[in-house]
């Protein structure tokens, strides 16, 4: 058992090497397209994670991490247009003010369960989507808020002009929330959200404030949503209503489901299938305009294929077995 545990733990750490060693020589090899597709499968990856914190790991699916997504996104913007064009300081803005959203509408979602949190979330994510269209006075309505500066990776640097350089600087964003991500999944909190995942009333029964976690996780993951959101506007520099829409809170989840509920790696991994799957081979051929479709038929193969997603995937044990003397 802990020679074939070793050997899962191996492979995984071989796999993830490789992962990253290939994204960090992408721009070296891919063209300028190509790149700014992937810096947007890294934004996405993120909102599918702020997802998982709450799908996955607290067993609260939600339709709603877009309204963050959007505030995080349009708070970047104006920062970045009023204030500074430093990228950290647009994602601590970004960040803050989407988690202070979360705080009253969490307060409000995490008192329901089931199809009546994610009715909620719903509801959210339209109330947020409507701001955005007629509150044109911060947003400029649907025309979206344009000639957003490129963004500076840190005071005194020069503005970063190739897509190459912009890709860099969401992808070290990426790793770095990745990475404190992972660490929260191993401590006493995240294990208290399981609990809350698994059997809530047991949790609550033996002195857990289930609320006040569920509310702390919804607040952090909103936080998440809003970093994205600040990184999307580096990426695009534009921000519209769209961005706050239910096609990309459905596309979020559907990358949780695909990817493997509670999985770190399958959100990421899900993120990217989706969205390749949208942009890119939607686009190919005699499928062209047909990305819809292809994410539905995606879709109902993983459920039924893949019951635990992608994360779900073992290798056959020959593979992953050490050769014996």
């Amino acid at each position: 058992m802990s020679r074939t545990r070793s050997d899962g733990t191996t492979a995984r750490r071989i796999s993830m090497t490789a992962v990253v060693l290939g994204l960090v020589a992408a721009p070296f090899v891919l063209g300028p397209y190509a790149i700014g597709t992937l810096s947007r499968v890294l934004v996405f990856a993120l909102l599918a994670i702020s997802v998982n914190l709450l799908t996955g790991l607290t067993g609260l699916p939600t339709l709603g991490q877009t309204a963050y997504f959007g505030v995080g996104a349009y708070t970047a913007a104006i920062v970045a247009t009023r204030l500074t064009d430093v990228g950290p300081l647009q994602l601590l803005i970004a960040a803050v003010v989407a988690a202070l959203v979360a705080v009253p509408t969490g307060w409000l979602a995490v008192r329901a369960r089931g199809v009546a949190f994610l009715m909620l979330t719903l509801a959210m994510g339209e109330i947020a989507h409507s701001a955005a269209v007629n509150w044109k006075s911060l947003t400029n309505g649907t025309d979206g808020l344009s000639g957003i500066p490129r963004v500076v990776p840190l005071p005194g640097m020069a503005a970063l002009e190739l897509d190459g350089l912009v890709y860099f600087y969401v992808l070290g964003a990426f790793v770095v929330l990745f990475a404190a991500v992972s660490r929260l999944g191993s401590t006493p909190f995240a294990l208290a959200l399981r609990g809350i995942r698994d059997n809530e009333r047991r949790m609550s029964a033996i002195g857990y404030p289930t609320r006040r976690y569920a509310l702390a996780v919804y607040c952090g993951a909103g936080a998440l949503a809003g970093v994205a959101g600040g990184l999307w506007v580096s990426v695009q520099r534009f921000v519209s209503p769209g961005d706050a829409g239910f096609e990309i809170a459905a596309l979020a989840l559907l990358a949780v489901v695909t990817g493997g509920s509670g999985s770190m790696w399958g959100a990421c991994a899900g993120a990217a299938l989706v969205w390749l799957t949208r942009d890119w081979l939607g686009n190919l051929g005699a499928v062209a305009g047909r990305g819809p479709l292809l994410l539905g038929l995606f879709f109902v193969v993983a459920v039924y294929a893949l019951p635990r997603g992608l994360a779900g995937v073992r290798l056959p044990p020959q593979l992953t077995r050490k050769r014996t003397a």
